[in-house]
């Protein structure tokens, strides 16, 4: 029950944080297949490697806590890009995520954003390890710039108590923000260590 509590706050969390101009559906005219297109690469990928579930959803949180949900994590401009920041170490994924947008560029060129791909895989990843199924809201655009000086802020296991306050405050995001996200990361990193032995 707690891991379901857990996604659930990290689902309301990731869209609150994303809120713009979203709107469920958003690809129901231009490219109704997006969802399930990325759905389908997303299970196939977990159902391959369960611990992708995990990485997808860190994906996804990382990308959000720079710069807003853009998929700005994904952009490649070298050793400089976002990507490659010290806080973002570990993070993975981005196979799942570029295959899922060439599947999305051969049927809808040009349609679907690299951010909302970031955020459905996430649901999906979600789903798939027993948590709730929701919608997400898409519409994001992606973003232009990536910059690895921009995840300067990104929470680190070496911060105090006072650093994560003031990098999630920072965001917009409450000490209770802090508490559960934690706990849901952690939780995350357990079940993948699980996975391990």
């Amino acid at each position: 029950m707690a891991l379901f509590y857990a996604l659930l706050f990290a689902l309301v969390f990731l869209i609150r944080y994303s809120a713009g101009q979203l709107k469920i559906g958003f690809y129901s005219e231009t490219c109704p297949e997006a969802e399930s297109i990325v759905s389908s690469v997303v299970q196939d990928a977990v159902v391959s490697d369960p611990n992708l579930a995990a990485v997808l959803l860190r994906l996804h949180f990382h990308d959000c806590f720079v710069e807003g949900c853009d998929g700005s994590i994904l952009i490649e401009n070298g050793p400089n890009a976002e990507k490659h920041a010290f806080g973002h170490q570990g993070v993975g994924g981005f196979e799942v995520i570029e295959k899922a947008k060439a599947r999305s560029e051969d049927a809808c060129p040009g349609v679907v954003s690299c951010a909302d791909i970031v955020a459905l895989a996430a649901r999906d990843a979600i789903a798939l390890s027993n948590g709730p199924s929701y919608q997400v809201p898409t519409g994001r655009r992606d973003g232009e710039v990536s910059n690895v000086t921009l995840a300067d802020d990104m929470p680190d296991v070496s911060d105090s108590i006072q650093q994560l306050k003031t990098k999630f405050l920072h965001n917009g995001l409450s000490e209770k923000d802090l508490v559960l996200l934690s706990g849901m990361l952690s939780l995350s990193l357990s079940l993948f260590l699980m996975h391990l032995l």
